[in-house]
């Protein structure tokens, strides 16, 4: 359910690694070995001369493995007081909450990744225009091409934008923004530049600066894991004079691709990274070259 109602999901943007292996070998971390880029010129064919063999050479990408509950309840008498069963109610709506859950973790761990690679000098994949005067700070047209040629001849890839409402807003008061429907009217999604939009407003401006992403298909990793007992039903009698609760539990892998989880010593506190940890750009690494790396940040304004 989480992955058919979550635009991440549906844009492409997050895409399924089959090959990740979660297992019961205990720990956090999943290894992604990958093959670097075939760059190599072609040899000249020539009667007296061999061709060599070229290796092809692998590195390694580190996944973190996130584990995480949900877990809701009512009170037989909040329930007599309602005149419905709240058990259906939760159920009902745990796959949103899900969806919620997985795009929080998502926008920290971009915060993070993105914000190392920002780090680096000079920074990659990251365009800062906070600097500039006036309009020129903020997100247009102009803006987006500069960010999208970052990747160089790799920004074809580029399908998705995610921003703040805030942003879209600017956006659309300045007619960048095209909504498009359906046969009956209903909004199928929104675009700008051509590019879907998608809008969370857990991505968090910083003293008036917003961040907005750009992605290429596959950008995010995905695997979900197997916790031994995904969701299960109790029951306490004594609690609240009788209270019933659902426990749901996901273990699984959102991932920036080309971008090493690489934390430090401490980390995480807990068995497995808090949304605070996956934001510290010190527990990141890029491993990709840049242009490989199929997401592009930029940092703006918006007034």
């Amino acid at each position: 359910m989480t992955t058919r109602v979550n635009r991440f999901f549906t844009s492409g943007i997050v895409a399924n690694v089959p090959d990740l292996v979660f297992g019961d070998r205990g720990g956090t971390q999943i290894q992604m070995p990958f093959w670097q880029a075939m760059g190599e010129d072609a040899q000249l064919l020539d009667d007296n001369d061999d061709l060599v063999i070229k290796k092809l050479q692998t590195a390694q990408d580190t996944a973190v493995q996130h584990a995480r509950a949900l877990v809701y309840g009512a009170t037989d008498l909040s329930a007599a007081l309602a005149g419905e069963d709240p058990m259906t109610a939760i159920a009902a709506g745990i796959g949103e909450n899900w969806s919620y859950v997985f795009n929080k973790v998502l926008i920290s761990t971009l915060k993070g990744a993105m914000g190392s690679l920002a780090a680096e000098s000079p920074p990659v994949n990251t365009l800062d225009i906070t600097g500039l005067s006036g309009a020129a700070a903020y997100l247009d047209g102009a803006a987006f091409i500069d960010a999208a040629q970052l990747l160089g001849d790799a920004k074809d890839r580029i399908g998705g934008v995610l921003m703040h409402s805030a942003v879209e807003a600017h956006l659309a008061k300045n007619d960048l923004i095209e909504t498009l429907r359906d046969s009956e009217g209903n909004i199928m999604m929104r675009t700008f530049l051509g590019k879907q939009v998608i809008v969370d407003d857990a991505n968090t401006p910083t003293n008036g600066e917003y961040v907005s992403y750009l992605f290429g298909a596959g950008a995010i990793g995905y695997g979900e894991g197997n916790p031994k007992v995904p969701s299960e039903t109790g029951r306490d009698a004594l609690r609240g004079g009788g209270q019933e609760f659902l426990v749901t539990r996901r273990h699984f892998v959102l991932h920036p691709r080309g971008i090493r989880w690489t934390p430090q010593s401490g980390v995480p506190d807990k068995t497995t990274p808090s949304n605070t940890e996956l934001e510290d750009e010190d527990n990141w690494t890029r491993v990709y070259e840049p242009k490989n790396i199929r997401i592009v940040r930029i940092v703006h304004s918006i007034s």
